[in-house]
């Protein structure tokens, strides 16, 4: 963060501070989403470093937080205005740059290495399987009599359930799980952990990205069109 003009010593911090918790946002102009009012989540504020008018600081924030909006936010709070000068991302969901991080020249290297000895080792610790990224999102786990319908855009029926996380909240996001680990759908939860446990009926999670491939699994549905005759 680039401060506009010299500020008194300690400032910074206790200005910081305050913008930890539930804050309130509109994208800047240049933004890749419609520009109107929305919530975001500041986690964390760390200073590593203030040197002149020039603030390092690592925020920890939800998804979709403009960090550059959020430090011309505490610019006008501090009163001297502020810009964002450079930004480092160091982690998204459960990649971080200490265990996930590889150049294109990793990546060209492991190609190579295949193509010449067919070991796909190397390839292989370079790209993870798609479900290590939703690590964080609660999980359902599906009968296989459930998977294809899921795959055709069918929301989720309690029957379906074999298990599930004990932290689903209603209305948030959760992944929907074959029991062998496969993802097949991202999906917005309908109940809470507890209310999915106390039914026996009902849709437990409306369908938002279907994932896996329709036919993966056999298809143990009919649908509900009649065929002529």
């Amino acid at each position: 963060m680039q401060l506009h003009e010299d500020i008194p010593s300690g400032r910074a911090e206790s200005i910081l501070r305050e913008f930890t918790g539930e804050i309130y946002q509109k994208p800047p102009l240049r933004a890749s989403v419609k520009r109107e009012i929305r919530k975001r989540r500041i986690y964390s504020i760390d200073i590593l470093e203030i040197d002149g008018r020039r603030v390092l600081f690592k925020v920890g924030c939800q998804a979709g937080t403009y960090v550059r909006k959020l430090v011309s936010d505490i610019g006008e709070v501090i009163g001297s205005g502020a810009h964002m000068s450079e930004l480092r991302r160091t982690r998204a969901g459960p990649f971080t740059e200490e265990k996930n991080l590889y150049t294109l020249y990793d990546v060209l290297n492991a190609y190579a290495s295949f193509k010449e000895t067919k070991d796909e080792t190397l390839l292989r610790e370079i790209i993870k399987p798609m479900e290590e990224a939703f690590e964080y999102i609660p999980k359902i786990y599906v009968r296989d009599s459930a998977v294809d319908a899921i795959c055709h855009g069918a929301d989720l029926a309690i029957p379906g359930i074999v298990k599930l996380d004990s932290h689903i909240v209603e209305k948030a996001p959760v992944t929907i799980f074959t029991l062998k680990g496969e993802i097949v759908a991202l999906a917005k939860a309908l109940l809470s952990t507890e209310q999915i446990m106390d039914q026996e009926k009902g849709l437990a999670a409306k369908t938002v990205r279907v994932i896996m491939p329709a036919e993966t699994y056999p298809r143990m549905w009919r649908s509900k069109i009649s065929k002529p005759l």
